[in-house]
C-alpha cells in the first residue's frame, strides 16, 4: 500500500486560538483561514495530525483526560467542512512540573520528533511528503529532525529566534498565517520546489 502524506499540526497558536493552558471546548476557536487552508491542503491528499507539547498536565493546571473534550471539540470545528483529523498526538511531560509521574525529560516533548515518528509509524506516513506547520522554531525543529519540511507562522509567539547553528529550526518557509502556509505547500506541488524564506537569526 502506498505510504499516505501528512500535513503535522501545531495546536495552540497555529490551528487554535492560543488560550494558555485551556482545556475548555467552549473556549475553542480556530484561527482564521484555518479551515480554508485545511481545505485546500485535503483536495492535495493530505492526512491531518496534531502534534502538541501540553505541559499544563505535568505542572497540575489540567489532568490528562481533559484533553479528550479538547480532541472531539477540534474534530467537531473540522467537520464543519467535512475535514478529518486523523490523529492527536501531545507530550504530557516537563521537568518543571509538579506531578511526579509527569515531571521528566523526555523524548516526546518538541523540538524532538518522537510524536511525529510515532504518528508516521502508526498511520503509514511518508515523512519525505510531509509537512509540520507550527508557531515556533521548537515546531520547526521537530518537523525537520522527523524528515519532513517545515514552515513557520510568524504570528509574533516566536520571540528567540535562536538557531545556534541547528539547520533543523530553519524553516522551509516563513508565512504570515495559516492560509499563506497552505498556499505555499499547494504552489510546491505546481513547482516542485523547495522555496525557502531568509531570516536573521542567530
Amino acid at each position: 500500500m502506498e505510504a499516505k502524506k501528512a500535513i503535522f499540526l501545531d495546536k495552540d497558536g497555529t490551528i487554535v486560538r492560543d488560550i494558555p493552558y485551556n482545556v475548555n471546548p467552549d473556549l475553542i476557536t480556530l484561527n482564521e483561514g484555518v479551515l480554508d487552508g485545511l481545505e485546500l491542503l485535503d483536495s492535495l491528499g493530505y492526512c491531518f495530525i496534531i502534534i502538541s507539547n501540553q505541559a499544563g498536565i505535568a505542572r497540575g493546571y489540567f489532568e490528562e483526560q481533559d484533553l479528550v473534550g479538547v480532541e472531539r471539540r477540534i474534530r467537531q470545528l473540522l467537520n464543519q467542512r467535512g475535514l478529518v483529523l486523523s490523529g492527536f498526538y501531545y507530550c504530557p511531560h516537563s521537568e518543571d512540573g509538579i506531578v511526579p509521574e509527569y515531571s521528566i525529560k523526555c523524548t516526546c516533548r518538541k523540538p524532538g520528533p518522537q510524536l511525529i515518528l510515532n504518528a508516521a509509524q502508526d498511520h503509514g506516513i511518508d515523512l519525505l511528503q510531509s509537512w509540520m506547520i507550527g508557531d515556533i522554531l521548537d515546531d520547526v525543529e521537530a518537523g525537520k529532525s522527523a524528515g519532513c519540511k517545515s514552515i513557520l507562522i510568524n504570528n509574533g509567539n516566536e520571540d528567540q529566534w535562536q538557531v545556534n547553528g541547528n539547520l533543523n529550526r530553519i524553516p522551509n518557509w516563513i508565512s504570515d498565517d495559516f492560509w499563506d502556509a497552505a498556499s505555499f505547500i499547494s504552489n510546491q506541488h505546481k513547482t516542485k520546489g523547495n522555496g525557502q524564506r531568509a531570516f536573521e537569526y542567530s
